[in-house]
């Protein structure tokens, strides 16, 4: 999925989007994270519950709905209104109005906005919830993916299939430069990288790698994922300009820009890419030889049959943290239920299914080519999984994964960092330590301002 406003690429663009309704949850009322919305369902009296959702492509709905008719034939007095293709702008205001109109269950695609949903109590706390039917999510959820779904305790959602990210590398290209495997730390993917890299000019006839912040999957956070960054502090402030692991991968970042070229000379060549989640991605057409991207390009690569072999690995690691190579960023869909709801106890089951039941989450990572999760879906042998996609579902279960931390604003925090990343990138910013330590007051400031 684990990209943005579609489902391939909504991630890097749906990290963004937190600040865009920000406004909408910091002006909503406050709702009730209690579980006091009942109904009749446990009697065995007919209930109708509404799931708005965002899959929109074809093989998505399908995977969907038919989870969906899976969960109405065991619990045949639930009924479930689905609505698809659904933005969280539209979840918020919804969720802020409340009333019959309002969804009972919501997915969302975007991670970053759970500290809102948490906070806001617009989401109910699945905890007691997840306590009364004797479900650990700590040995049934990876920890990441438990991470990106609660804020400070209140586990107002749980992970619905899961996006992790990884290194694609032409193994032609490679060949042809005479490099046997895929580099594992920044030193050799770096030498990698200028031995893949063909000028043409004042541009490529192939690059190793497109460092640029504007490359699609090669975001701030994506890198980050890489270093084992913190974000904030135990005291909830931002740790950006002391964390070093922050410093070290921005100068890491602007040196693979120098190395390949300079900012100009690759920015020049980005114009010509095509879309990221079409035949026309840089990749596919052997423009640029290696990517960092998530696990769903196994499938596009499939369909679209490029005339090279191709393959993947665990993204490099720094080389003092050698021993952590096999991590990955990780991010992915989440499921809540909606406090205003009065019938908690029918959404209950469903979100319960649809996050816990083993089949029901295989087939659908099968379906739409996601990472399973739980750990028993991730082991399921029912998992269709060959070597490529393995080295996701591994990236999956690799203890050094990480994400990107709630906050009560979404992704305002995010975007500030990524805005110093471009101007370090093209230069605009040169004195690295300054624009971190003004970064951090900047995002310390957007967290006050939002509670």
């Amino acid at each position: 999925m684990l990209a943005t406003t579609s489902r391939r690429g909504r991630r890097t663009i749906a990290a963004l989007a937190g600040s865009a309704v920000l406004a909408l949850l910091a002006s909503a009322c406050t709702g009730s994270s209690d579980t006091g919305g009942t109904d009749d369902s446990a009697s065995g009296k007919d209930v109708t519950i509404t799931f708005w959702h965002g899959w929109s492509q074809d093989n998505e709905l399908k995977a969907i709905n038919d989870n969906i008719a899976a969960f109405e034939k065991a619990h045949p007095n639930i009924h479930v209104k689905a609505v698809g293709n659904v933005a969280d702008d539209k979840v918020n205001q919804a969720l802020r109005a409340g009333g019959d109109d309002a969804p009972d269950v919501v997915s969302s695609f975007t991670t970053n906005n759970v500290g809102m949903f948490c906070s806001t109590k617009v989401f109910l706390d699945l905890k007691p919830l997840l306590d009364k039917s004797g479900i650990d999510p700590a040995k049934t959820f990876p920890a990441t993916m438990l991470n990106y779904t609660q804020y400070k305790g209140n586990q107002c959602s749980l992970p619905l299939l899961g996006d992790a990210y990884g290194l694609y590398y032409n193994k032609k290209a490679f060949a042809a430069a005479g490099i046997a495997n895929p580099p594992k730390t920044f030193s050799e993917f770096a030498t990698d990288a200028k031995l893949l890299t063909q000028t043409d000019g004042d541009s490529y006839k192939q690059l190793g790698f497109m460092p640029l912040y504007h490359g699609y999957e090669s975001t701030t956070e994506h890198y980050l994922g890489q270093y084992g960054a913190t974000y904030f502090g135990a005291d909830g402030k931002s740790n950006l300009a002391t964390d070093p692991k922050v410093a070290a991968m921005l100068k890491w970042q602007k040196d693979m820009v120098d190395q390949l070229g300079g900012y100009a000379k690759l920015d020049k060549f980005r114009s010509t890419f095509g879309e990221e989640f079409s035949a026309k991605n840089p990749f596919h057409t052997g423009q640029v030889a290696m990517i960092l991207d998530g696990e769903w390009r196994t499938a596009s690569l499939a369909t679209s049959k490029p005339d090279f072999e191709w393959a993947t690995a665990p993204f490099p690691v720094p080389d003092d943290q050698a021993d952590t190579w096999g991590r990955g960023y990780q991010t992915g869909t989440i499921v809540g239920i909606a406090s205003s709801s009065k019938k908690q106890a029918a959404s209950w089951e469903l979100v319960k299914y649809l996050t816990t039941d083993t089949d029901a989450l295989v087939n659908f990572a099968n379906a739409i080519h996601n990472v399973p999760s739980t750990f028993a879906a991730l082991d399921s042998p029912k998992l269709q999984a060959d070597t490529n996609v393995k080295t996701f579902l591994d990236i999956a279960k690799n203890k050094y994964s990480g994400t990107t931390p709630p906050v009560a604003n979404g992704g305002a925090y995010i975007i500030t960092l990524q805005n110093l990343g471009y101007d370090i990138e093209s230069g605009k910013q040169t004195d690295v330590a300054a624009g971190l330590a003004a970064t951090a007051k900047q995002i310390d400031t957007d967290l006050a301002q939002a509670k």
